[in-house]
């Protein structure tokens, strides 16, 4: 018996969710994760069907399937059967579900969330079946779209973040001279979610395709009534990520076909067309504005339009570097040649707009309460920066907050001194000349009182990030080690080899 074989057959011993090995369902999947990515490599695709059957029917898959969307943090929110599996019982119970035949997927919850601009994002729920369905179909597409993924593809997904595609962007952007591009497509895609042509992903997604069609036609239910999808991928299912990056894929390697270097009388002619693309937010660079705007763009929109997709043509332009432009919450610009990347001011603006209204829905709350709210949303957007030029924006964001924490403390106390208010408020003397903290009512070995502090973001050290590997691909034993070392760099600053470590260790 192989091990394949070995690790599906102890689940029949498996009759409790306590018992579960989850280190064996682990590498289990990720063998056979990898089995798809040598297959895949290979072209064998007669192989990568039979290895994602067999994935998609292993009790470790679903196992894992169904941990995953009771771990997350929608776990919580039912979908139109109103079902959650909250109990051990339930979740083992869950595992017998998980089957091809008979499966019928149920139609999505629909809501709406805010989005930024203050217009409504539809969002679609599934059932906690389907979620777990669309969880264990998407453990066997994955070693699929990363091994056929766009070299320079940075969204939703694994062991990629929105720091890989801005670094990117400095490589084709920086400096001066030949070498880098000085022009800039900025794309959007119109509705790229809702809008995805349903008989192009059935003909090209290589995975179930009855599943996916199911899914793909569940439809909608809103305010009681059912509503067919005719296009898209809803945003709220947990494979649809996946699809619409298997969708966009093929852009890079059609541009790069279409715009080679190539030798002109003797000369090296470079069109310096770069695709750098964050989930369905992209941008292309370009030697010349004719080039992207008469010979690019057009290219990129018939592309589109063969999936049912097309730019948005009030948020599509060029744009010289000089100029500048935002991406992905940060603001790319040349000055006097030299390439500067800091957080927007919609970015900033948006933060600082969060911080406020924390601080309004807080008014009668304790001063440690408030700290505990605002520290991880602080936290979360400086380590968002920290990678840039962000130390003067970081200053300026703290003034903005020292000046909003200074109205709610003299709200409180509206007869009180300035002197009286920052003392009570506010430490001197330590780490910082004012330091926002609250005693805890703790005290250390020494007696000495546990303070509950604000995180500031000028305490956040400025860190070059280090990109990751085009190629590289998480899902190949080949690249174990690169993201070994990736992992150890990140929580240590030094590679393994600098701390005296082999690769194995």
């Amino acid at each position: 018996m192989n091990a394949d074989q070995s690790a599906c057959a102890s689940s029949g011993n498996v009759t409790t969710w306590e018992q579960i090995d989850w280190t064996q369902c682990e590498r289990h999947v990720r063998r056979l994760q990898a089995r798809i990515v040598k297959a895949t490599q290979e072209k064998r695709w007669g192989k990568v069907k039979a290895l994602q059957r067999l994935l998609t029917c292993s009790f470790s898959g679903k196992a894992l399937s169904v941990k995953r969307v009771t771990d997350h943090q929608g776990k919580r929110t039912p979908g139109v059967d109103g079902k959650i599996w909250s109990t051990p019982a339930a979740k083992h119970k869950a595992l017998g579900l998980l089957k091809r035949r008979g499966y019928q997927p149920q139609p999505l919850r629909r809501v709406h969330i805010p989005k930024a601009n203050g217009k409504l994002r539809p969002l679609g729920i599934p059932t906690m079946t389907d979620r777990a369905m669309q969880a264990l179909h998407l453990l066997a597409l994955l070693p699929v779209a990363e091994t056929t993924a766009d070299k320079n593809s940075y969204g939703f997904r694994p062991e990629r973040c929105p720091a890989d595609a801005i670094g990117h962007c400095f490589l084709a952007l920086r400096g001066g001279g030949n070498a880098h591009a000085e022009w800039v497509l900025e794309g959007d895609i119109r509705g790229c979610f809702d809008n995805i042509n349903h008989e192009w992903m059935l003909r090209h997604i290589p995975t179930d395709k009855v599943v996916l069609r199911q899914w793909l036609k569940a439809g909608f239910m809103e305010n009681r009534t059912l509503f067919p999808t005719e296009a898209g991928t809803p945003q709220g299912g947990i494979i649809s990520p996946t699809l619409a990056n298997l969708t966009l894929d093929g852009l890079e390697t059609l541009l790069k076909q279409r715009f080679p270097k190539k030798r002109v009388n003797g000369a090296i002619v470079n069109p310096k067309i770069h695709l750098i693309r964050y989930a369905d937010d992209f941008i292309i660079t370009g030697a010349t504005k004719d080039v992207l705007e008469n010979e690019v763009r057009p290219l990129v929109e018939q592309f589109l339009h063969d999936r049912g997709l097309q730019l948005s043509p009030e948020k599509t332009c060029i744009t010289h570097i000089e100029q500048g432009f935002d991406f992905l919450g940060q603001h790319l610009r040349k000055f006097d040649g030299k390439l500067i990347i800091r957080p927007s001011q919609k970015n900033t603006h948006t933060f600082l707009e969060k911080v406020r209204k924390l601080v309004r829905q807080n008014r009668g709350a304790s001063q440690e309460n408030l700290i505990v709210q605002l520290n991880p949303v602080i936290r979360g957007w400086v380590n968002y920066h920290r990678h840039i030029v962000a130390m003067q924006t970081f200053k300026k964001v703290e003034n903005a907050m020292w000046q909003t924490l200074w109205q709610w403390a003299k709200r409180r106390h509206p007869g009180k001194p300035r002197r009286w208010i920052a003392s009570k408020y506010w430490r001197f003397g330590g780490r910082r000349a004012w330091d926002f903290a609250a005693d805890t009512g703790e005290r250390t070995s020494a007696g000495k009182p546990v303070w509950s502090r604000l995180v500031y973001p000028t305490e956040t050290k400025i860190r070059r990030y280090v990109k990751v590997r085009a190629e590289a691909n998480p899902l190949d034993p080949q690249w174990h080690d690169y993201f070994e070392d990736r992992a150890f760099f990140k929580k240590f600053g030094i590679h393994r080899r600098e701390a005296g470590l082999s690769k194995s260790g």
